[in-house]
C-alpha cells in the first residue's frame, strides 16, 4: 500500500491571516478602515489559495475575514440609512440617551432659535 505524502507541508496564506486580522479590528478599534481592508485582503486571498494548486491553505481564514468585513459594513451602512431616515423624517433621539445629553441640552439652550 502506497501512501501519498504532500512534498511540502502547505503553507498559510499571509493574505488569509491578514484578512482575518483586519476583520477583528474593524470590529473592535478600526471599525470602517479595517474592514474594507478584511474584504479586500479576503477576496485577494481566496483567489490566491485557489491559483496555487494546493500549496496554500487558509481559505477559512479568508472567508471569516470576509465575514467579519462585510457584517461591520453592512451593518454601518444600515445604521447610517436609519439615523438618515429618523432625521428626514424629523424623529430624534431623546437626550436623554445620548451620553453628555446634559451638555448638550446646555449647549443647545445657548443657540438662537431663528
Amino acid at each position: 500500500m502506497q501512501q501519498n505524502y504532500p512534498s511540502s507541508p502547505q503553507q498559510t496564506s499571509n493574505l488569509a491571516v491578514i484578512s482575518l486580522i483586519a476583520g477583528i479590528l474593524g470590529i473592535t478599534i478600526l471599525p470602517f478602515v479595517g474592514s474594507i481592508v478584511a474584504v479586500f485582503t479576503g477576496h485577494m486571498a481566496r483567489k490566491e489559495i485557489a491559483a496555487s494548486n494546493g500549496t496554500l491553505s487558509g481559505d477559512g481564514l479568508a472567508i471569516a475575514g470576509l465575514i467579519l468585513g462585510y457584517f461591520v459594513i453592512v451593518s454601518s451602512v444600515l445604521g447610517i440609512c436609519v439615523v438618515g431616515a429618523m432625521l428626514a423624517l424629523g424623529v430624534s433621539l431623546p437626550l436623554c440617551l445620548v451620553p453628555f445629553a446634559n451638555d448638550i441640552g446646555a449647549l443647545l439652550s445657548l443657540l438662537p432659535l431663528v
